[in-house]
């Protein structure tokens, strides 16, 4: 352990050293996302009825090919919104941006996210996945 910061010290024969594992990496995590997003949404159409058993699925789904990219050590959290598109009322009205806010505490050397948007005619789709290193 570091001295007097309750980490490991980056000794590659410490067992919860995260520097002996697969670091979360966004970019990755964001392509793996993105895929998912693309494979199942391309042709889906808004249902409030189906939504909520569209969402678990997603976030399901996505979780399964994240553990599959080998980030051992790491707890996955996948959050999945998913909402209508709409026209605008008038010509004037513009539709509003997709976004989606979250506020962690975490160890900003190991843990870290990414977020990824689908939009179709139909709905659009926000995920964030989040990756915190298990000591």
């Amino acid at each position: 352990m570091g001295l007097g910061s309750g980490k490991p010290d980056g000794n590659r024969d410490n067992p919860v050293d995260p520097i002996s594992y697969q670091r979360f990496r966004p970019c990755v995590v964001k392509d793996c996302i993105h895929a998912v997003l693309t494979e199942e949404l391309a042709n889906a159409e808004h249902s409030p009825e189906e939504m909520p058993q569209l969402t678990k699925c997603l976030s399901e789904t996505i979780k399964d090919e994240l553990k599959e990219m080998g980030f051992d050590g790491y707890k996955m959290v996948v959050q999945v919104v998913i909402g209508e598109q709409r026209e605008p009322v008038t010509p004037i009205e513009t539709p509003t941006p997709t976004s989606m806010a979250a506020h962690c505490v975490w160890d900003a050397d190991t843990d870290n996210y990414t977020r990824d948007v689908f939009m179709n005619d139909s709905l659009f789709c926000v995920v964030a996945a989040f990756g915190c290193f298990y000591y």
